[in-house]
């Protein structure tokens, strides 16, 4: 309660300062919960590379997807240390499809079954059902957040690339790409695809004999790493194999950097309200000085005058730190909210965030009075007691 009293005493002054701190709170459990939630969606994609390898033609990432042959599955098969081998179809979910924060709305065509029981990625239907060897046609699985976009439920219709698909099972959360898949038979997906190529390479190509990518799990024992090696000589250079350190290295870097560049927006405004702090308390330090030599006088000891000092700053810290965190923690809601809506759900404010952007404050407003501390207990009494 004292400590209370003593910021009372400048109330404009204290809360200037509070605000300061809070402005930098909010900014670090806002932008800590956005690089939550991006190391989250990559953190789930090392998971899924990490045990197995991707074949495709260029770049899985540019956007666009080049289709390969069927006929490579039974080369793929014959490489010495591949247990399966299973193609699948990847396209954009409409080409209107823009970048956004976070993974692009997909439409996945695959063959339930051709990973023998290999794949490790755990994905299950909350409600409704997986797909299964035996579904062909316009059947469709949905991730939670397109569901929730499309306002989809188990036994309804969605449009996916102006085609009708019946939804039979919504996938629970995986806080990652397949959130915001549409997964469907392949050879349905094998229609879709080539509709989206140009007309003269459509004429071209027989849509049953055609996929994106072809996922190879490897044998027990056997590395993803040294199968890549295999699969690159077998193949050749027209084609890229990608393994769990290939997606690591490409993607881990841009998660270190975000965090980095997100950290120090918010530590830059943190050393603003820091500042502000040390003026506070340097200001508090010398309207109380005939106090601090009474106190001197009757027998205080520099460290009890040290110790109320750092204690009312950290006071300030605690109180801007809980203000800031209840403000971004009502911005990162209300934006979750509002993005539901359109499948972007950009921030994951976890315990860790908040209890750490408390504390933060909390020892940031307290170095910030250790300096005015010091300088209130080496005060002289006497000095201090003619103090005007």
């Amino acid at each position: 309660m004292r400590l209370l009293r003593d910021l009372g005493r400048r109330k404009l002054r204290s809360t200037l300062t509070i605000t300061g701190i809070a402005i930098g709170i909010m900014a670090l459990v806002v932008f800590g919960s956005m690089a939550n939630k991006m190391n989250a969606l990559i953190s789930g994609g090392s998971k899924y590379y990490a045990d197995k390898d991707i074949v495709s033609i260029g770049s899985m990432y540019s956007g666009s997807f080049q289709p390969l042959s069927l006929s490579d599955v039974a080369k793929i098969q014959k490489v010495d240390g591949v247990a399966a081998a299973s193609a699948s179809i990847d396209m954009m979910l409409d080409d209107t499809t823009t970048a956004t924060m976070g993974t692009p709305e997909m439409i996945s065509g695959y063959v339930p079954g051709g990973d023998k029981g290999l794949e490790s990625f755990p994905m299950t239907a909350s409600t409704g059902r997986m797909l299964t060897a035996s579904d062909s046609g316009h059947v469709a699985v949905l991730g939670c957040d397109l569901a929730r976009k499309l306002n989809a439920s188990v036994g309804g219709t969605v449009t996916l690339r102006n085609v009708d698909f019946t939804v039979v099972g919504i996938l629970a959360p995986t806080l990652t790409a397949p959130d915001k898949d549409a997964m469907i038979p392949l050879d349905t997906a094998q229609e879709l695809f080539v509709k989206t190529l140009p007309p003269l390479i459509q004429s071209k190509l027989n849509a049953s004999d055609i996929a994106t990518s072809i996922v190879v799990y490897p044998k027990t024992g056997v590395d993803p790493e040294t199968l890549k090696s295999r699969l690159e000589a077998a193949l050749g250079s027209s084609y890229t194999v990608m393994d769990g350190k290939d997606f690591d290295a490409m993607l881990g870097s841009i998660s270190t950097i975000f965090s980095l560049v997100l950290t120090g927006v918010a530590m830059l405004s943190l050393l603003v309200g820091g500042l502000s702090t040390i003026n506070t308390m340097a200001m508090a330090v010398a309207e109380r000085t005939r106090e601090i030599g009474i106190k001197r006088a009757i027998g205080a000891s520099r460290r009890r005058i040290r110790r109320e000092i750092v204690l009312e700053s950290a006071m300030i810290g605690l109180t801007a730190g809980l203000i800031g965190l209840v403000i971004g923690a009502g911005m990162t809601t209300l934006f979750n909210d509002l993005g539901r809506a359109s499948g972007n759900v950009l921030f994951d404010l976890t315990l860790g965030t908040a209890l750490t952007a408390v504390a933060f404050a909390t020892i940031l407003g307290a170095a910030a009075g250790f300096v005015p501390a010091w300088h209130a207990s080496r005060l002289d009494p006497v000095t201090a007691l003619r103090y005007e």
